[in-house]
């Protein structure tokens, strides 16, 4: 039987993997831990490993991987600049991923993030709660009539755009692989990074983490958008250079953010800290905004996205040859 060796899992983790279709013929070894250089060793004898988005997969840990005889790193996600591909090629460990396991759950949470913000659900929540029913401070604005622009229309941000569309705005958007007949479709229109943010009082991000749109929305780039915009980021947390977007939230150049991401996750998102002081100073500063509003990565947690990420990594790694390390699934 195959031995996979699963990192970084959580209880959700283990339940849908578990219970995947092809999953008896796997020997799961799950660890809570990230997958790093020190904790590659502990996946020996295991033909593959299963790695998350903030597992450590440089050229270090892969080396590490190769000595113990793994031949497949399967991603349970879709993003994959974690992960040194060149070594991964050059040590012969065959890379799989989830390229798209429900881009409708993270496009849903993106628009429910900037639906609470802007109409202050989460405030008016805890007021309630509190038996106080006055209305003071918890005025929005309608998204109809609004120009929101969706950077990167992969599946995930058509999606999103499409949505948007429904609410009766108007949609700019902007990728280097444009999709002109489905945008015609849907009456939206292609414009260059610079007049969407330009023109845009929303802006949504669903572009990929590259050397190319790392910070993106910088000091520059920010200092460009229109004032009082809001800013939704589901994407990766690298494509906002925080310091940049805490300095214009403090000027009011900005008027509004919602993150399910986060420039510096790792040791943070996905774990309890609630009894500790939080160390990182930005996130802590974000937090103190009231025009600000954080998710811990949970865009993709829906059962319909958890199954079929379960699903395809399994059948990835039961597409493995341990032979000649040749992957049918979804190679990268």
């Amino acid at each position: 039987m195959l031995k996979l060796a699963v990192y970084d899992t959580k209880p959700y983790d283990r339940e849908y993997l578990s219970a995947a279709p092809g999953s008896d013929r796997v020997e799961l070894q799950f660890h809570d831990f990230r997958l790093n250089p020190e904790t590659a060793r502990l996946a020996k004898g295991a033909a593959a490993v299963c790695a998350f988005v903030n597992d450590q997969l440089d050229r270090a840990c892969l080396e590490v991987l190769a000595e113990t005889g793994v031949k497949l790193v399967a991603l349970r996600c879709a993003g994959f600049n974690n992960v040194d591909v060149e070594a991964a090629n050059d040590l012969g460990i065959a890379l799989v991923r989830v390229p798209a396991y429900s881009p409708h759950s993270v496009a849903e949470h993106a628009v429910g993030l900037l639906l609470t913000l802007n109409r202050k659900i989460h405030r008016s929540y805890n007021r309630v709660r509190e038996q106080n029913f006055s209305l003071g401070g918890l005025v929005g604005f309608n998204l109809h009539g609004k120009t929101i622009g969706v950077i990167g229309t992969g599946k995930i941000g058509q999606l999103t755009a499409q949505i948007f569309r429904g609410f009766g705005a108007e949609v700019l958007v902007q990728d280097p692989y444009p999709d002109n007949d489905w945008a015609d479709e849907q009456g939206m229109r292609y414009v260059d990074f610079e007049t969407l943010l330009k023109e845009s009082e929303i802006v949504s991000l669903h572009a990929p983490l590259m050397p190319e749109t790392l910070h993106m929305l910088n000091e520059e780039t920010i200092a460009t958008m229109r004032p009082g915009v809001y800013i939704v980021n589901t994407s990766r947390g690298k494509l906002i250079d925080t310091s940049a977007l805490i300095a214009a939230l403090k000027s009011g150049h900005v008027g509004g953010v919602a993150l399910d991401v986060y420039e510096e996750e790792e040791g943070i998102f996905f774990e309890d800290l609630s009894g500790l002081v939080l160390a990182d100073d930005e996130l802590a500063r974000l937090l103190t905004f009231p025009n600000v509003l954080i998710t811990a990565h949970q865009a993709f947690l829906t059962d319909e996205a958890l199954s079929e990420i379960a699903r395809v990594t399994i059948e990835n790694v039961l597409n493995l040859d341990a032979e000649t390390a040749y992957i049918e699934g979804t190679t990268l």
